[in-house]
Order: C-alpha cells, then sequence, then structure tokens
C-alpha cells in the first residue's frame, strides 16, 4: 500500500475527479464554438436521427458512422465487456433506462459482479464520499460508452470494494477482481479507465507483480484496455494529486505492453454529428514512454519512437472531450464488435493493431496529425504524419477497422 496521506487531498484513481464527470463528460464537441452537445446512440441511422431530434443532440454513432453494422447485425451481441471500476453504482439500470429512453436504444444486458464483497455505500463510515461519487459517475460513463457503440454486447461491472487512488492503493483489490473475470471467463475485454504515474508505485516490481494478472488474462484471450492518462506528458503526485511530476511521466496499466493504451482525440462535428475536419489530439491525453516496459517488438519498426528504450504510448485514441476515461470504453465498444464479427474473443489485440497501422486507411486506421500534450511545464509531444509518440496511429474509421481487425487477430 501507499504511504501515510491526508484524506482531504487523496482522489479517486479514476482521471476524473468530480461527482459529476457524466455530465462533462458526455459531450461531443461542437465546430469551432467550444458548444457541447450531448451523446447517445440509435439502432440504425433513422433512430438516431429520432433520438437527436427528440433530444436536441446528435448521436456519437454518428461521427463513428456505426450505423451501417448495425443493419448489417453487428452490435456486439454474443460478446462481453467488463469495465473495471471501484464500488461501482448501485443506480445503473436506472440510469441506462432513462439512457436507452432518450437515445432510442435497446435496454443494456448488464450484470454485477462483486468477488471480494458488495461495495459500501458512499454515506458509509469511513468512506470517501467524493472518491466514492467520481466512481459512481465513472461507473455510468464506462456503461454508457460500451452501450453507445456495442448495443448489443453484455456489459459486467466488476467493482472493488477499496477505493484505487495512487501508487499501490486499492491496485491489489482491483488486480484480484481482474483475476475473478480471468478465472471464469466472464470477459472478452476489459476496459480500465483508470491508472497511476509508474512513479508513485512503492517500487518498478510492484507494476511487474500486478502485470501477473495481466499476463493470466491475457493467456486466457482477453482484450486489455486502458485509458493513457488526463494530464498530458505529466502526472499526478501520489501525495499531493493536485500538483503533478515536474517532468514527463507515463501511467501503468497503460504503459504495459500487455494492454492497450488508449489516448483521447478530439470530434470536431456539425450540430447533426457529422465531422467538419479530421479528428485532433486531445491536450491533455497522456502520453509518453515507459521507464519500466521496454519497447515491445510489435513497436520496433514504427517512426515516432526514435532512440527511446520504453514502450510508447497511447496506441490509438477515440474521442476524449472529457478525457481518457471516455476514450477507453468508446473502444472497448469497437472491439465488441470486432469480437462479434470475428466469433470469438480477439486476445491481445497490439500485434496485430501495429500490423493495420501499417496499412493506414485501408485497414480503417485515421492519422491525428494536429494537437500536442504539454502540461503547464513539461514539454509534451506533437502529433504528426504516421505513428507518433502523442497519438499512436492516431485513430479508427470504426465500421472498416472493425472489419480489418476482426481478419487480422489469430
Amino acid at each position: 500500500m501507499g504511504s501515510e496521506r491526508k484524506p482531504a487531498r487523496r482522489v479517486a484513481g479514476t482521471w476524473k475527479r468530480t461527482a459529476g464527470l457524466l455530465a462533462a463528460a458526455m459531450v461531443l464537441l461542437a465546430p469551432g464554438t467550444g458548444t457541447a452537445v450531448a451523446e447517445g446512440a440509435g439502432l440504425t441511422r433513422a433512430s438516431a436521427v429520432h433520438a437527436a431530434d427528440a433530444a436536441g443532440e446528435p448521436s456519437i454513432a454518428v461521427p463513428y458512422r456505426v450505423d451501417g453494422l448495425w443493419r448489417r447485425g453487428i452490435t456486439g451481441q454474443g460478446a462481453t465487456v467488463a469495465v473495471l471500476v471501484s464500488f461501482g453504482d448501485p443506480g445503473m439500470e436506472k440510469f441506462m433506462a432513462d439512457y436507452d429512453e432518450q437515445y432510442a436504444l435497446p435496454p443494456a444486458d448488464i450484470r454485477r459482479v462483486e468477488p471480494l464483497g458488495k461495495p459500501p455505500s458512499c454515506t458509509d463510515p469511513g468512506v470517501n464520499t467524493e472518491n466514492c461519487l467520481a466512481w459512481v459517475s465513472e461507473s455510468r460513463l464506462d456503461v454508457a460508452m460500451v452501450h453507445s457503440l456495442a448495443p448489443g454486447a453484455r456489459i459486467v461491472i466488476a467493482a472493488s470494494p477499496v477505493d484505487e487512488t495512487q501508487g499501490d492503493s486499492g491496485m491489489p483489490e482491483m488486480m484480484r477482481t481482474l483475476d475473478h473475470l480471468t478465472r471464469h471467463r466472464l470477459a472478452d475485454v476489459v476496459s480500465m479507465s483508470f491508472g497511476s504515474v509508474e512513479e508513485n508505485f512503492n517500487s518498478p516490481d510492484s507494476m511487474r507483480r500486478y502485470g501477473r494478472t495481466l499476463a493470466r488474462a491475457r493467456a486466457a484471450g482477453i482484450t486489455l484496455v486502458a485509458s493513457s492518462g488526463d494530464h498530458g506528458a505529466s502526472g499526478p503526485l501520489r501525495d499531493d494529486p493536485a500538483l503533478h511530476h515536474p517532468r514527463r511521466v507515463v501511467a501503468w496499466p497503460a504503459s504495459d505492453p500487455r494492454v492497450t493504451a488508449v489516448g483521447g482525440s478530439l470530434l470536431h462535428v456539425d450540430p447533426q454529428g457529422h465531422r467538419t475536419s479530421p479528428d485532433t489530439l486531445w491536450p491533455k491525453s497522456g502520453a509518453g514512454h515507459s521507464s519500466v516496459f521496454p519497447r515491445p517488438p510489435w513497436q520496433h519498426s514504427v517512426a515516432g519512437t526514435g532512440s527511446v528504450s520504453g514502450r510508447s504510448l497511447p496506441d490509438i485514441t477515440m474521442q476524449g472531450a472529457a478525457g481518457t476515461s471516455q476514450s477507453a470504453p468508446l473502444f472497448a465498444g469497437v472491439l465488441a464488435l470486432a469480437v462479434q464479427l470475428h466469433h470469438g474473443p480477439l486476445g491481445n489485440i497490439n500485434p496485430a493493431l501495429y500490423r493495420l497501422g501499417a496499412a493506414g486507411p485501408e485497414a480503417g486506421i485515421v492519422d491525428v496529425t494536429q494537437g500536442a500534450n504539454s502540461y503547464a511545464e513539461v514539454p509534451g509531444f506533437t502529433a504528426g504524419d504516421g505513428f507518433d509518440t502523442a497519438s499512436g496511429w492516431g485513430t479508427v474509421d470504426v465500421p472498416r477497422f472493425v472489419r480489418a481487425l476482426a481478419l487480422a487477430v489469430t
């Protein structure tokens, strides 16, 4: 566990820290105005438009063009995505019922897994209420984003009863919960919208020990995705997360090569949700190079890593107007569509993802060439042509990428 900390300064290990996370996160970036419109999804373009008319808001299904897959019956049916969280949300079913009604979605297939015991209430004695409410919002965001792109997928809320904060605090319980998913084969994809700076752990050996859990999940054929972080090229200090490291750092588990690291990009859309210009990097998207994990074989040939010996992250980006806590479950939803088309689990997608990256647009890889992630005085990385540290391969053309990935994995 981490060292003694002042409770008033502690914050949840999720990247967003307020109970208002969901309201802030459910946005698409409107073009050039700074105004926002809420997200949702329908099963077809017609129902998406109906939802937009009813709510006055476009669906995130529109810019990601998933309606063509849905019309072919590719909705994530038969796939299971688990979201790994602390506490969870006892009101999830009611929230999603309202969400589905608003956006003309079928009812979400939600299951709960609590292998370490029932999580406490946010008002129970000894519980940090602010952190707990942040996890409630994070849980809702994760489920809503997966369901918005893969409405046919089953979603498992895998909840630890212990607050994951920074470094080792709460991480053992997170990994035990993931081990439960692995042992019982409860998920095809696991989405993790949390992380802690590598230097915040007691030692690199901590991450290596936790990495054994990731290795077991990978051996079982589970695809692991994690958000890359919301502090650009820096990250929060362990004992005072209101402050940040004065140098480039990256976060685990996204830095582990057994995980697909998902950064944040920004959609630029018109009032109907259609793209008006290419995606750009979200300025606070976590990116950099691991100080613990060496560059994996599938990164040896990519440009942008230069002479750096550490694993580069992210690998890919998705919409992150409210942070990479939004990006990771969106990509998990994309993977659920690919699981259905592949007729089974995808396993570790990183080698296939990097082969597809080299193929470019034909394989559904869309370059992100604008934006940088400097954070305060910490110089960041700049997006450019081809693979780069800031955005990895860029983002995805979902219909093409789903088809290409389903064929590329072995």
